[in-house]
């Protein structure tokens, strides 16, 4: 029997057994989920908090949103948290404090754009920590493809995105972002602005 009458007998066979759905899989209970009383909260310094893990050097981005209507200006802050969560589908995501006054004009945009730093871009981090300036003054940018969000000139690379999912994080709120586009910016000798330890700093070779 050559090649052809062999897979030929193959597709008979696997057409003459008769296949059965396999057996369904119980789901898993659901945790129970509750608030942490206050008798139950580790007695945690917020100070030796902050002072631990600043031992873990980040990069260093800012978050921008379009006007979310007409006449506003565009949005933007410095982040530090914010981190690649998936491939498939491509999310990303980055913490927010409740109390930030800039998130809620993101979150009426519906979406952002991460503009990754670059080493060189230090006072452009301090300018968008400000909380009530207008952060885009004299600020180089066009707008990112998709949503249309400021793309800051310089930046080591650029993440486009939509509003994905947003969840509760103590005082802060998880942001995950849907990608629609990306890219990375001219290639900077002195790498991407990173923090560590209460203050900027860079790579070294």
């Amino acid at each position: 029997m050559g090649q052809a009458g062999m897979a030929e007998a193959a597709v008979r066979y696997l057409r003459s057994v008769r296949t059965t759905a396999p057996e369904p899989v119980d789901p898993l209970p659901r945790p129970e989920l509750r608030c942490v009383a206050d008798d139950e909260r580790a007695p945690l310094d917020a100070r030796e908090f902050r002072r631990v893990l600043g031992n873990f050097a980040t990069g260093v981005a800012v978050v921008t949103a379009p006007p979310a209507t007409v006449g506003a200006s565009p949005a933007g802050f410095a982040c530090q948290s914010f981190t690649s969560l998936s491939l498939d589908p491509p999310l990303v995501a980055f913490m927010v404090g409740r109390t930030s006054t800039t998130w809620p004009r993101i979150a009426r945009a519906g979406v952002f754009c991460v503009n990754v730093l670059a080493a060189h871009q230090a006072e452009l981090c301090r300018a968008f920590a400000v909380s009530g300036a207008d952060k885009f003054a004299g600020v180089a940018y066009d707008a990112a493809p998709v949503s249309g969000s400021p793309r800051l000139s310089g930046a080591a690379a650029w993440i486009d995105c939509a509003i994905h999912a947003v969840h509760t994080g103590g005082d802060h709120l998880i942001v995950v972002g849907r990608v629609n586009a990306l890219g990375t910016g001219d290639n900077d000798p002195d790498g991407p602005l990173l923090f560590h330890r209460g203050r900027f700093t860079r790579l070294s070779g």
